[in-house]
């Protein structure tokens, strides 16, 4: 049985202005549409982001004071360069986990 590939990856970041995206302290928003057309999303969170919305929120009171951070879909990476990103992926759809760890997009 063939691995599915990725035909299109939307990243949210690849959309933001030079400076305003950190890939090692960032959350981008991702679309992946595969070979057989079918659509997925995710959200990628750098590891060291996953902090800085902690401290952030224990400063404003969201979550609880920092105490929990949750996103749906969530990947975690050491950081959410396009590279890293593709390689995820790739690893996900060889193991089989693409669609466990992404949702679909219903037409």
């Amino acid at each position: 049985m063939s691995i599915p590939r990725i035909s299109d990856l939307w990243i949210s970041a690849d959309h933001c202005d030079k400076g305003q995206w950190n890939p090692i302290d960032d959350i981008v928003d991702i679309k992946a549409t595969l070979q057989d057309g079918t659509s997925w999303v995710a959200t990628v969170c750098s590891y060291k982001h996953v902090e800085t919305l902690r401290s952030r929120w224990s400063e404003s009171g969201e979550c609880l004071n920092g105490q929990y951070v949750w996103a749906s879909n969530l990947i975690l990476a050491v950081d959410t360069s396009r590279q890293t990103i593709e390689a995820i992926f790739t690893n996900l759809l060889a193991n089989g986990e693409f669609k466990n760890a992404l949702s679909p997009i219903k037409a």
